[in-house]
């Protein structure tokens, strides 16, 4: 006699399901690893230059522009690490970028010059580069083919957590203010990076027998180019700078990257001198982004796993335009009006934004062919590398301009990328070039929208 079925796991899926979850069985090392990874980021966002003004002997001034020029630094390594990431596969090049992050926080402990924050700034960038050009094919593989916007959402939530987390336990050591708490903390975050980037190297796939699911893509996932060399046409960077339609995605997303620089650079200088409003309400604007983010993230991938990418990011697009006029006209409103439009506006906003994350990481994978998808995520990287540099002075000047010129900016690159969108989830080839990976992305494409494959 067969006995009956718990009932636990028929609930636990119950809740999967209503809140839009992913299958998480065997994806446990995963899901930890991008926790920590996300506490020590919280830690270190608004922890690194309160922690070298106490330690050093430098100013508020120098250790800000030696962090920045660290960052600087790292913005051509993309390509670099693209190579590597073809090579090894996500697994690796992420736990690798940990690491290096780990030496550069070590590097931290002992800088008491500029050029030696200099140096480690870019050690710490360099393995945030090699994390982030990583993640996107990892959770691609971690999704198996199945529920991807399920678990791009479910990676973006989860991380979102994380980083508040960490940022309060930042606050709560800033509170302390000694030295040594200020480097035990340090010391601390590198430690959350080093058993993150463990984590993910030994993750492996459920039922994976082979324990070479990604770390050795040219080898497990290619049938031996150097034998059959026909079936994987050479290619490089230049094949990736033919691919518009690729190109047109980075453009699209370089939209975004602009877009999601306003809670950081804008809305404090705009709700304080232009609105004549307290920094106080941009608090709450941030608590809010972040709590609907958390909440609300996975349940919105339940949604979008059933739609075109292409038609979700356009009315991605197109919320963000509403958004930003809406944040423009508030200079016309009353007073007592202003504090509801700016929370309807942050409302708009933060749907966008978690409309437009799982689509533009799925698509950032899934249209590189398989052989070049580090290369071509690469190029993808430079658009938050390049967009997040060139933002913050180009809205600040925009603003010093007029308080109504940057909205008019945001909301003529979010209404300029819809018609590039168009047409960027058919046919995922490369240069016109049909690779094996390229009419597997196109079928499973196709599977995903709800459209018979050819």
């Amino acid at each position: 006699m067969m006995s009956q079925p718990s009932p636990a796991p028929t609930t636990w899926r119950r809740i999967q399901t209503t809140w839009g979850l992913p299958d998480l069985t065997g994806k446990g090392r995963f899901v930890t690893a991008n926790l920590i990874d996300s506490l020590g980021n919280g830690l270190v966002m608004a922890f690194t230059i309160v922690f070298f003004v106490k330690t050093t002997p430098l100013s508020l001034v120098a250790v800000g522009a030696a962090l920045t020029t660290g960052r600087l630094l790292a913005l051509p390594m993309p390509p670099f690490v693209g190579p590597l990431l073809d090579k090894y596969g996500p697994r690796a090049v992420i736990a690798a970028g940990n690491w290096i992050s780990v030496a550069g926080f070590v590097g931290f402990l002992f800088s008491h010059a500029i050029w030696q924050i200099v140096l480690w700034q870019f050690v710490v960038q360099l393995g945030s580069t090699a994390f982030w050009m990583g993640s996107s094919p990892l959770t691609v593989l971690v999704a198996q083919g199945t529920e991807r916007a399920r678990w791009f959402g479910f990676v973006r939530a989860l991380r979102n957590v994380g980083v508040g987390f960490g940022g309060a336990a930042s606050a709560v050591a800033l509170s302390i203010g000694t030295v040594a708490g200020l480097r035990a903390v340090m010391v601390a975050n590198a430690v959350t990076f080093a058993i993150a980037g463990w984590l993910f190297l030994t993750w492996r796939p459920a039922g994976d027998a082979s324990e070479t699911a990604d770390t050795a893509p040219a080898e497990a996932k290619r049938a031996a180019p150097a034998e059959s060399p026909e079936e994987q046409p050479p290619g490089g960077y230049r094949t990736v700078l033919r691919d518009t339609r690729y190109l047109r995605l980075v453009a699209v997303n370089l939209s975004f990257v602009f877009a999601s620089m306003v809670i950081t650079v804008l809305l404090a200088v705009y709700a304080a001198d232009n609105l004549g409003i307290g920094a106080w309400i941009v608090g709450v604007l941030v608590v809010l982004n972040t709590a609907m983010v958390a909440l609300l993230q996975t349940l919105a991938s339940r949604w979008i796993e059933t739609r075109s990418p292409v038609r979700v990011l356009v009315l991605a697009l197109l919320v963000n335009a509403a958004a930003f006029v809406l944040f423009g006209s508030l200079l016309a409103l009353p007073g007592w009006a202003v504090i509801a439009g700016l929370l309807i506006a942050m409302i708009l906003y933060t749907v966008a934004e978690i409309l437009s994350s799982p689509p533009t990481s799925e698509l950032s994978v899934m249209m590189a062919p398989e052989h070049l998808r580090g290369r071509y995520l690469a190029v993808y990287q430079l658009s938050w590398s390049i967009g997040g540099a060139l933002a913050p002075v180009l809205l600040t000047s925009l603003l010093d301009g007029g308080a109504l010129l940057p909205w008019v900016f945001l909301t003529a690159i979010s209404l300029l990328a819809v018609p590039l969108v168009l047409g960027l989830d058919r046919q995922p080839t490369t240069a016109g070039v049909s690779t094996p990976a390229a009419d597997e992305a196109r079928i499973e494409q196709q599977q995903f929208d709800g459209e018979p494959a050819d």
